[in-house]
């Protein structure tokens, strides 16, 4: 890396050492003198560092002889004898869910939004935060430059404001939260480890139109977002507030960036939703689905528990639990796959006979 080039996530070094790494994995080391080996971070096994750890998924489309450079390679024992010579070898029986352990463990900086704020003497801040004196606003909480709390917000403990975020009267946030700089929040109750990335946009008018005598008149809106503890949400996504219920996003849920979640849209506990997807108003999902990118679902849709939705799937009817849909309009994975087959069998060139 070239010196002028600035390092972003820094490695916790106490940990670097293949000793900590084994027992944060709940591996052995065949040689108890690796354990003392440092290493300097961590990389793609598609892309290996020297000197830096990696895992191993499958072997499919990888060239394992780069990866002599590394110190160590987590991976199953199945894949461990196709290593080359060098690198040590931790055997895990996930690869994957166990390199992102250690690496939150080990980066946990990385987490959420950059909230490294300046050391005394390294800068001054030009346009300071501003805080409404009715504000509340528990201990070690961190509000950036230029960020603007209104009248009567509360913000828990241990809390992150970033840069020019805007937290509207009233709003509740719970404590160990992280609000992205340039967010705008109005009209939202937050509980506890929230994670709001840059730009999102939360609490906002929902799309809420009545016909009337001169054309479309606003209805109001006047619900809130409820968003639970734990949940996740990315970059410049949005999420309407109520119009006369509440828009709720269930504990624990993790939301990718640019996603629309529509007024009064309850989504459940635990659920994963990618990008470019939309919520239309009160559709409801339950608890535990999975939402693959660019779905869209239509309004007043009920989707059970345990969903699971393919890429680009338009849904238009409730879905019963634990069911796979795909397709547009979206139906269950066995009707899609056996139409998709009949269409490729019609759309095939007729064989016909034919003499010179």
């Amino acid at each position: 890396m070239h010196e002028s080039e600035p390092t972003f996530h820094e490695i916790v070094q106490e940990k670097a050492n293949l000793g900590w790494l084994a027992r944060k994995l709940g591996c052995s080391l065949n040689d108890s003198s690796d354990a003392k080996r440092s290493f300097a971070g961590l990389s793609s096994a598609s892309n290996p560092k020297k000197d830096t750890v990696t895992f191993v998924q499958s072997t499919r489309g990888l060239d394992l002889d780069r990866l002599i450079v590394c110190t160590a390679i987590v991976c199953n024992e199945k894949i461990s004898g196709q290593l080359p010579e060098g690198p040590v070898a931790l055997m895990v029986t996930n690869p994957h869910t166990a390199f992102a352990s250690a690496a939150r463990a080990l980066y946990p900086a990385s987490l959420g939004n950059a909230r490294r704020g300046p050391k005394e003497g390294e800068y001054k801040l030009v346009n300071a935060a501003h805080i409404s004196t009715t504000a509340r606003i528990e201990q070690n909480v961190t509000i950036e430059a230029g960020a603007v709390i209104g009248a009567n917000v509360a913000i828990g403990a241990d809390s992150y404001i970033g840069a020019n975020a805007t937290i509207a009267a009233n709003c509740q946030i719970g404590r160990n939260c992280s609000i992205g700089p340039s967010t705008s929040m109005q009209y939202c109750l937050l509980g506890d480890g929230v994670t709001i990335h840059t730009g999102a946009r939360i609490g906002q008018d929902g799309f809420g139109f009545v016909p009337g005598p001169e054309g479309l008149e606003k209805m109001p809106q006047i619900g809130r977002v409820i968003i639970q503890n734990n949940v996740e949400i990315g970059a410049n996504t949005t999420v309407d507030r109520g119009t006369l219920d509440d828009t709720v996003i269930g504990e624990g849920t993790k939301i990718d960036n640019l996603v629309q979640i529509g007024h009064n849209v309850v989504i459940g506990r635990n659920c994963a939703i990618a990008a470019f997807s939309g919520m239309s108003g009160s559709s409801v999902i339950g608890d535990g689905c999975l939402i693959g990118g660019r779905v869209g679902i239509a309004d007043h849709i009920t989707i059970g528990n345990g969903v699971q939705l393919a890429a680009t799937s338009s849904v238009m009817n409730d879905i019963p639990d634990g069911e796979r849909w795909a397709g547009t309009p979206a139906q269950p994975f066995k009707a899609f796959f056996r139409e998709q087959a009949t269409l490729r069998r019609l759309a095939k060139p007729n064989k016909t006979n034919s003499s010179d």
